[in-house]
């Protein structure tokens, strides 16, 4: 009888205008597609964390937010953060982010799950904020995204996405990102891409031996 495809499921709680989501997304995707490329079936599925709750979506530029919260210093920490993050083949162009809400960005990422095009759209929503200086809370700007990468919004329930906002926010998770595969402990924070590797390899070699029992 033929042994059964190795499979991984993994959920990655993280924000759309969170840095450190960012590039923790980045790794992990670069250690999925690593455990795909040797046969192993890995999903991912998103869960919603706002940063900032019920925020604005007027727009702001970011660093102006940034220094307004954390001080002149903020500016400095963003150049060093960008600088670590260019290594890996990220472009954070701060001086050109929106500062926003992003309730309406996690419907679109919610609609994106459904359709099964949440690794792309999650991706180019970042790399939007982040990298080309778009308002990701503004519905125009999200339409675009969407038809860009070939997401249908067909209007996730308001009522719906609250209630996973708040199921996330009872796991008492209280920053992002956070990886959790399957029974593992969770992950948190921006683990190196050796370690996300090592921990979708452990729980796909947990999977294959519970299938051959």
């Amino acid at each position: 009888m033929p042994n059964r495809r190795q499979s991984v499921h993994a959920q990655i709680v993280l924000d759309v205008i969170c840095a450190h989501s960012y590039l923790g997304y980045s790794r992990f995707i670069r250690a999925a597609d690593r455990l795909r490329s040797e046969d192993v079936e890995v999903t991912v599925e998103v869960l919603p964390f706002e940063l900032a709750p019920g925020a604005s979506t007027e727009g702001q530029p970011l660093l102006a937010v940034l220094e307004q919260t954390f001080g002149p210093e903020a500016a400095a920490g963003t150049a060093s953060f960008a600088a670590r993050a260019a290594l890996e083949g990220l472009r954070f162009e701060y001086g050109k982010a929106i500062a926003t809400g992003t309730f309406e960005a996690h419907r679109l990422i919610a609609s994106a799950v459904l359709q099964h095009k949440a690794e792309p759209m999650v991706e180019r929503l970042f790399r939007a904020h982040f990298t080309d200086g778009l308002h990701i809370g503004d519905p125009a700007t999200l339409a675009r995204l969407a038809a860009e990468v070939g997401v249908v919004m067909d209007g996730v329930p308001t009522g719906e996405l609250h209630a996973q906002l708040d199921w996330v926010r009872r796991l008492g998770i209280t920053g992002v990102p956070v990886f959790l595969i399957q029974a593992l402990p969770p992950l948190t924070g921006t683990q190196s891409e050796n370690t996300l590797f090592a921990a979708l390899k452990e729980a796909a070699q947990m999977n294959g031996a519970h299938h051959v029992r």
